[in-house]
């Protein structure tokens, strides 16, 4: 059997919506995703309770891929292509040249 490992950050309670906040970080096989939860609960509701929920919740929502998530992008930086530096004198040369460019005088 699989466990996924957890991790709850930024644990707050929200005394205007009464609810216990976290970002809640579940690390799979092959992928990590966060989750950002939050379960009602009375403040006098202990850490441990408080926690289970929301793991429960994150836990929910990463089985089912139900709500918004963020899954880190790849770490290292994909190649530019090469850039150009800017002549401005082969600038003015190119419109010198097309005189079917030129504006009326």
């Amino acid at each position: 059997m699989y466990t996924r490992p957890i991790q709850l950050s930024d644990v707050r309670y929200n005394a205007a919506t009464q609810s216990f906040e976290a970002t809640v970080t579940v690390y799979d096989k092959t992928t990590q995703r966060t989750y950002a939860c939050a379960i009602n609960a009375p403040i006098s509701m202990s850490f441990e309770q408080a926690s289970e929920g929301l793991t429960r919740q994150a836990l929910r929502r990463h089985t089912h891929r139900g709500g918004m998530s963020s899954a880190p992008s790849d770490v290292f930086a994909k190649p530019r292509a090469p850039q150009t530096t800017f002549d401005p004198v082969r600038w003015l040369e190119t419109l010198i040249r097309r005189p079917e460019q030129r504006s009326a005088a």
